[in-house]
């Protein structure tokens, strides 16, 4: 689909590009066929596609043999897929909102599925959060991202984009940004870079289902006073002794910042939390 033949489309269904879709539709044939190459998906596999729109990448993606489940919130364009690929054996459309979908369900137990997708921004951050708090998780996702999200979860202990979901994300995956993206590829083109995230799983996780909540609880508390001093933070969400007793453990400063620890070091400190029983105060 050339830029002619999407406007072309979207009158058609009475829509025009523009930032209320949510949505920045990728239109550039080699750029499609390098996400394909290097999404980490081979013919067969299981692929979770959000926001297809009209189809781009998913075409690519049913052409080269993935067995694709495609989420689109927006009913026109559900309905402008539904025909497209129609007969398609390894094409499957769910008219849905992707942030409210139970993956679970959808990829139960057992099931090996990877997630490819020209994410829509707008979701971008809420729909990984939703990911890796699946008890299946994909095996691996790539997605397209804006740049500055995109450095948000690859973000290294100490960055200044290093936060909340930069831990819990690198807690399950692997994250690496492979290609910077330039607006112009897009219709109707952003205002900023764009970035293809891989996310490889690391495998067993160091929690438990019900641990990995008390994991992103205390990382998300830590994060919301990122500018305090750690012992400070831990006081006011576990009392000062208790607080005390868990840097010693930890063999953590009290006088260190959220920022300044790896994801290692908050698995230990969640796991002290985790072993002793300590509550963590709302």
């Amino acid at each position: 689909m050339n830029k002619k033949e999407l406007i072309e489309a979207l009158e058609s269904l009475g829509m025009r590009p523009g930032r209320g879709l949510g949505q920045n539709f990728l239109l550039d044939s080699n750029l499609l066929e390098w996400i394909v190459r290097n999404s980490g998906a081979v013919e067969k596999d299981n692929v979770l596609e959000v926001g297809p729109g009209f189809g781009a990448l998913t075409e690519k993606m049913v052409a080269a043999g993935f067995n694709v489940t495609a989420i689109e919130f927006d009913h026109r364009l559900a309905g402008y897929l539904r025909k497209k690929f129609a007969g398609k054996d390894n094409f499957t459309l769910i008219e849905a909102d992707a942030c409210k979908v139970d993956f679970d369900e959808l990829f139960p137990a057992g099931t090996v599925y990877k997630a490819v997708a020209n994410l829509p921004y707008a979701i971008s951050s809420v729909f990984i959060a939703k990911m890796i708090e699946c008890k299946n998780p994909p095996l691996s996702m790539f997605f397209m991202l804006q740049k500055e999200m995109g450095e948000r979860l690859a973000a290294n202990c100490g960055t200044k984009a290093y936060g909340a979901l930069s831990v819990r994300t690198q807690l399950l995956y692997d994250v690496a940004i492979d290609k910077i993206v330039p607006p112009q590829v897009f219709c109707p083109p952003p205002e900023v870079d764009s970035a293809l995230v891989s996310f490889k799983l690391r495998g067993q996780t160091a929690f438990s289902q019900e641990d990995l909540k008390t994991f992103s609880t205390l990382v998300r508390a830590l994060f919301n006073q990122r500018r305090k001093q750690l012992g400070k933070i831990l006081g006011q969400l576990t009392g000062k002794d208790i607080s005390s007793g868990l840097l010693e453990k930890c063999g953590f400063s009290a006088e260190i910042r959220p920022d300044k620890l790896t994801v290692t070091d908050y698995v230990k400190l969640a796991k002290e939390i985790i072993s002793d029983e300590i509550k963590i105060r709302g």
